[in-house]
């Protein structure tokens, strides 16, 4: 194994949006491949063609190009095992069904739908295994000559995996270690289904693997009974020295840590769950939202760098890591073998601190259509200014502008509670007499300003609590913003005066 190239892979489902446990499973298997030289492959697990949604592969693709998580081959991608979708490879799977039933491996079952539905009825905790498979219709329990009439005169025949009892499974986990399951935990899982000529996902995954020479498998899904079937079914084709390593992922819990997340979670605590929006329907045809990452404003680098920390660490202090960072810290090895808790909130701090690291000019660069669609004609520095004075206030670009529209527009109104809290009965002919003082000012810098006002105040003997409250209030109409003169330097002059004034008229009224 050590001598072969590490080749990974992530094999999502059409079939929705992909959910952000997705998303970190592949993120998983990029650092691990990057970290060891090794290529990461792209492949389409579209067997199940009743929930298979046609859009699903593309929107797949747009999130990871999204997150700048990069593929070596396979969809979209080529390379030199292909096909990648499971469903441009039939004749490839059929094969290998044939050599399980020539090999007494597997077997085909005619049981339908009701008919195992009434034996659920009559065992409890039914599975179709080595037991009870003696009780149904198949290939085990029926003549040569009835099967093959089956065969020939049904479609809807399906070809069981044969779990042998008494078996002990070893399986290698990397982040699990080694585990001896006993084959009985395991039921003989359908392998191919003759209707419509495809495998199910777990012949499907395993010849799959062995063809494309994947060398470590790192998936996210439940262990059992997964792990253990697909040793059995390497072992059943004489695969053991291509066998992958495996590594079975902590589940992401949700935020209380209680159960799988899911998208109800999102919904109710008002946190996306998905990459990208997504716009689709229902099973019965109604139309169906989900919010994404990238519309609610993150930005890829923080959903990364969130991501990379559920379920894993790098044992230090360090929280603040690009993509490149990753690759040599992340080790497989230490992921939790518990689940995840989904810490959402965390997901915002994240995204704050990006906004801190990005320069005010990136920042305004991201902002400026808002501003502009707000009808703002001010010039692209005067957008940065406000971008230097604000940026680490907000965890999102979106709040910039609820929270600095006053740069740019002047308050038509004034927030009551405020209004009763900073404005005195002095306030306005305090502000009256301040208006004359920065009427004669020639240097309107925010340090004169601030030195001038601060030696006027102290003459006066005014409080100055009262006064910079109250003049917040008629330039901002609310009590936030950085400091009074890096508002009054920002507006000029003119409009400083003009605001406090209108102020003084509308709150004395």
């Amino acid at each position: 194994m050590s001598e072969r190239r590490v080749r990974v892979r992530f094999a999502p489902s059409p079939t929705g949006p992909l959910h952000i446990g997705g998303v970190r499973t592949a993120l998983y298997n990029y650092l691990f491949a990057r970290q060891h030289g090794g290529d990461l492959v792209f492949r389409i697990e579209d067997t199940d063609t009743t929930r298979f949604v046609p859009e699903a592969e593309a929107y797949i693709i747009e999130a990871f190009n999204w997150l700048g998580i990069k593929f070596d081959e396979g969809v979209s991608f080529g390379g030199n095992y292909g096909p990648y979708r499971q469903s441009e490879r039939r004749d490839i799977y059929k094969k290998y069904v044939k050599q399980l039933l020539d090999n007494g491996k597997a077997y085909v079952a005619f049981d339908t739908a009701e008919e195992l539905a009434q034996k659920r009825k009559e065992v409890e905790n039914f599975q179709y295994d080595c037991v009870t498979r003696q009780q149904m219709r198949n290939s085990l329990t029926l003549s040569a000559e009835e099967t093959e009439r089956l065969m020939n005169e049904t479609d809807t025949w399906v070809v069981r995996f044969k779990v042998e009892a008494g078996q002990e499974v070893l399986v290698d986990d990397m982040i699990r270690g080694e585990v001896c399951v006993k084959s009985e935990i395991c039921d003989d899982k359908v392998l191919y289904k003759r209707h419509d000529e495809l495998p199910t996902y777990h012949l499907a995954n395993i010849v799959d693997d062995h063809l494309m020479e994947i060398t470590h498998v790192i998936r996210g899904e439940e262990w059992l009974p997964s792990a253990p079937l697909h040793v059995m079914l390497y072992e059943a084709f004489g695969w053991q020295d291509t066998m992958p390593r495996f590594a079975h992922l902590p589940l992401l819990l949700k935020p209380s840590g209680k159960g799988k997340l899911s998208k109800r979670d999102g919904d109710e605590l008002g946190f996306p769950v998905f990459p990208l929006d997504w716009h689709g329907t229902d099973k019965e045809g109604n139309p169906v939202f989900c919010s994404g990452y990238r519309e609610q404003g993150y930005f890829p680098e923080a959903v990364v760098n969130f991501l990379a920390l559920l379920g894993w660490n790098p044992g230090t202090e360090q929280e603040m890591f690009t993509l490149d960072e990753l690759v040599p810290l992340f080790d497989i090895a230490k992921c939790s073998k518990a689940g995840a808790k989904f810490a959402y909130e965390k997901g915002i701090w994240f995204n704050h601190e990006y906004i801190l690291k990005k320069s005010a000019e990136e920042i305004a660069r991201l902002w400026e259509p808002e501003v502009r669609a707000h009808g703002v004609n001010d010039s692209f520095d005067r957008i940065v200014k406000v971008c230097e004075m604000m940026k680490d206030r907000v965890s999102f670009v979106k709040e910039m502008w609820p929270l600095c529209s006053f740069f740019f527009e002047a308050p038509v109104s004034y927030d009551e509670k405020t209004v009763k809290k900073r404005w005195k009965d002095d306030s306005a002919a305090t502000l009256l007499a301040l208006c004359d003082l920065l009427e004669g000012l020639d240097d309107f810098s925010l340090e004169h300003q601030e030195q001038v006002v601060h030696e006027w105040i102290e003459q006066r003997e005014l409080k100055l609590g009262n006064v910079m409250n109250a003049w917040r209030l008629a330039l901002v109409g609310e009590g936030k913003g950085p400091g009074m003169f890096d508002i009054s330097a920002f507006l000029g002059k003119e409009e400083t005066i003009r605001r406090t004034k209108r102020a003084c008229e509308v709150l004395t009224q």
